[in-house]
Formats: structure tokens, sequence, C-alpha cells
């Protein structure tokens, strides 16, 4: 399971949450949404990261999130 860290108003998470729907379309791709400002914890560790994409706690992908790079990260 994938774990995408977002906040509201924030365009490249929007960008990020669109190249996963991308990649969803050929591949199957389940992940779960998590807002980084419901937690204090997660906002002071990724807000200067987001978007971040994580799989198993391992970041895999943060910042400008492509559909290449995703599928290079996922390894597809």
């Amino acid at each position: 399971m994938l774990t995408l860290y977002t906040r509201s108003n924030c365009p490249l998470c929007d960008e990020a949450k669109l190249m996963i729907q991308l990649v969803n379309e050929d591949f199957p791709l389940p992940y779960q949404e998590v807002d980084i400002e419901s937690d204090e914890a997660l906002h002071e560790k990724y807000m200067l990261m987001i978007p971040v994409l994580e799989k198993d706690n391992e970041i895999l992908l943060y910042g400008n999130i492509g559909y290449l790079e995703l599928l290079e990260a996922l390894e597809i």
C-alpha cells in the first residue's frame, strides 16, 4: 500500500494525484491519501517536502512527482 502525504491548497499535490490516477489506468495502484495538517508530527516532518509518496515507510518520491518518475519509483 502506498501513502501519499498532501495538504490542501497544494498545486504539486494535485498534480501528484493526477499522475497516480494516470498510472492507475494501466497498473492497479492502491494508495491512501493523508493530509499532513491533520497530524502535528507529520506536518513538521513533511511540510517542506509535500507531496510525499511512501511505500512501507520508505520515501519513494517527493516534491514534483511526474508520470515517468512514478513509473520508475514503482519499478513498473
